[in-house]
C-alpha cells in the first residue's frame, strides 16, 4: 500500500513538472531480495513552498523536518483494510558542515539539485541508488548494485564521509546485519575518524541495531575492533582479546573469542523475547565475562578467574554508563544487566551441587529475573568449541518455574498494615519486623497470611 502510495505522489510531482524517487534502505533492501516496509521519496523540481500543499492531497502532512524539508504522508486506508500508509517526502539537501557532532550541519533544501549530487550526500554507495516508481528504472551513479552483488560497504564519497562520524558505527551494523565485507579504503577511512565527538544516544542507537537486528552481531564486534572503535568507544571489551582461557573449558581459544561466540547464540535463541528483554540478555552476552582480565591466573598449572562474576559488575557498570542505558520501556535493563554479569554461573553452580533448595532460588530471584538468567547461561554454555552438556539450564529454569519465581520473588505475604493492626508503632521496628518474616518465607515456613503473622508475633 505504501508503494502505491508513492506511485501516486510520483504521477502528482510529474505533473507539476518534478519528479519524485524512491531512495534509500527500501531501495537497497529490494535489490539484496529482501522486504521493506519504509519508503522515502526525495523530490526533485518542486519548491518547497508549494510541496506541502501537493502532499496534503494525499493524506495527513506531518513536517517532521521543515527546516530540512522532510514529510511525513499518512494515508487512511480503506475500512477494514489493514494499517495507514506512510511515507517520508523529502526535497534533496545541500550540507555544508560547520561545526562539530551531527548537529554542525548547515543544511538546506534545493529541489534543483541533480540526482547524483543528492545521491553523493549518502554515506555508502548500497545506499545510494534511486528507483523512478513510474518507470521502474534505477539510476545509481556510483555503482551500489555492482556492490550488492559484491556484498562490500564501500563510501559514496571519500572527501565527505568522515563530516559525519557516526557513519563508521553505520558500518558496523550494516556488515553484522547484510554479512558484508568492508572496502579496504572504507576501512582505512573509518581507522581515521576519532568518534569522540559522538553522543550516548546515537551510540547506543547504531549499537541497538547491531545487537538486535543481525543474526551474527560478532561481525560488527569484531569489525570494531579491526578499526579501533572498542578502543575509543567500548573500551572496557578491549583486555578480553588478551585474557587467555583454560583449553579444557574454553578451547575456542581466548575471552573474546568467546564473548562474539556468546553474543551470536544468544541471538539466536531469544529472537521470542520482548525488545528490553532480548536487550538485557544482549547486553549480558556482552558484559558477562569483562571481570575476567582482573581476576584470571594460572592455580596449580590452570588459568582460573575465581569471582570473575562479582569483578565483571563494576566494567559493566562503566560501559552501561557510557552507553547511558537505564530504564527502556519501562524495564529495568540496567539492573537486569548487572544482576545477569553478577549471576551468570549460578544455574551451573546450584546444578552441580545437587542439593539446592527452594530458598535459594527464591533468594536469587530478588537480584536478577532467573528466566533471563537461565536464558545467559545456556549461551554462555554452548557459546565454546566442542561439545558441552548444557542441560543444567533446563533442570535450572523449570525449578524456578515449579516456584514460580521465574520473573520475581514471591511477593511478601505480612505488610505493614498487618503489624500496625498488631499494635506495632510505625517506624524502622515495623521494616525490621517484616524483613525477618519474609526471610522465613523465603525459606518456605511461612506460606499464608495467617502464619506470617504469627511468626511476627513470636519475634514481638
Amino acid at each position: 500500500m505504501s508503494l502505491e502510495l508513492a506511485q501516486e505522489i510520483a504521477r502528482a510531482v510529474r505533473a507539476e513538472g518534478g519528479r519524485a524517487l524512491v531512495v534509500g534502505g527500501w531501495v537497497r533492501d529490494v535489490l539484496r531480495g529482501q522486504p521493506s516496509k519504509d519508503i522515502d521519496l526525495e523530490v526533485f523540481g518542486i519548491p518547497q513552498d508549494r510541496l506541502p500543499a501537493l502532499l496534503e492531497g494525499f493524506g495527513r502532512v506531518e513536517a517532521v523536518g521543515q527546516a530540512f524539508a522532510v514529510y511525513k504522508v499518512i494515508q487512511k486506508p480503506a475500512a477494514g483494510s489493514g494499517q495507514p500508509a506512510v511515507i517520508d517526502v523529502v526535497l534533496p539537501r545541500r550540507e555544508s558542515k560547520s561545526g562539530r557532532g551531527h548537529k554542525g550541519f548547515d543544511v538546506h533544501g534545493d529541489p534543483s539539485m541533480p540526482v547524483e549530487e543528492a545521491a553523493r550526500r549518502r554515506d555508502f554507495t548500497i545506499n545510494a541508488i534511486s528507483w523512478d516508481p513510474l518507470t521502474e528504472e534505477y539510476l545509481d551513479p556510483f555503482d551500489g548494485r555492482a556492490d550488492i552483488e559484491r556484498r562490500v560497504l564501500r563510501v559514496v564519497d571519500p572527501r565527505t564521509f568522515a563530516d559525519d562520524s557516526l557513519r563508521v558505527l553505520r558500518a558496523l551494523q550494516f556488515a553484522a546485519r547484510f554479512e558484508y565485507s568492508l572496502h579496504d579504503e572504507t576501512a582505512a577511512i573509518c581507522r581515521r575518524i576519532p568518534l569522540d565527538d559522538l553522543p550516548a544516544e546515537r551510540i547506543w542507537g547504531e549499537m541497538e541495531k547491531l545487537l538486535l537486528q543481525a543474526a551474527r552481531p560478532s561481525i560488527g564486534f569484531a569489525l570494531a575492533r579491526d578499526l579501533g572503535v572498542v578502543e575509543k568507544l567500548w573500551p572496557e571489551l578491549s583486555p578480553l582479546a588478551s585474557c587467555e582461557q583454560e583449553p579444557d573449558w574454553h578451547p575456542e581459544g581466548d575471552v573474546w573469542t568467546h564473548t562474539l561466540m556468546v553474543i551470536d547464540t544468544a541471538r539466536e535463541l531469544n529472537g521470542d523475547l520482548s525488545r528490553p528483554q532480548l536487550i538485557t540478555v544482549m547486553l549480558g552476552a556482552v558484559c558477562h565475562d569483562l571481570g575476567k582480565p582482573a581476576t584470571t591466573a594460572v592455580v596449580d598449572g590452570r588459568i582460573r578467574s575465581m569471582e570473575h562474576e562479582e569483578a565483571g559488575v563494576a566494567p559493566t557498570l562503566s560501559l552501561l554508563d557510557r552507553l547511558n542505558v537505564h530504564t527502556i520501556d519501562g524495564y529495568d535493563v540496567r539492573g537486569q544487566v548487572v544482576g545477569l554479569v553478577a549471576q551468570h554461573l549460578k544455574p551451573g553452580m546450584f546444578h552441580k551441587a545437587g542439593n539446592v533448595g527452594d530458598g535459594a532460588f527464591r533468594r536469587l530471584a530478588q537480584k536478577v529475573d532467573l528466566e533471563l538468567l537461565a536464558r545467559l547461561a545456556r549461551a554462555d554454555c554452548l557459546g565454546r568449541s566442542g561439545g558441552f552438556d548444557c542441560s543444567a539450564m533446563d533442570w535450572f529454569i523449570e525449578r524456578a518455574r515449579a516456584l514460580g519465581v521465574e520473573h520475581q520473588p514471591p511477593a511478601p505475604l505480612l505488610m505493614g498494615r498487618h503489624l500496625l493492626a498488631l499494635g506495632v508503632e510505625p517506624g524502622r521496628r515495623v521494616g525490621e519486623i517484616l524483613k525477618q518474616v519474609y526471610e522465613r518465607q523465603l525459606d518456605g515456613a511461612v506460606t499464608t497470611v495467617e502464619q506470617a503473622i504469627e511468626e511476627a508475633k513470636r519475634g514481638l
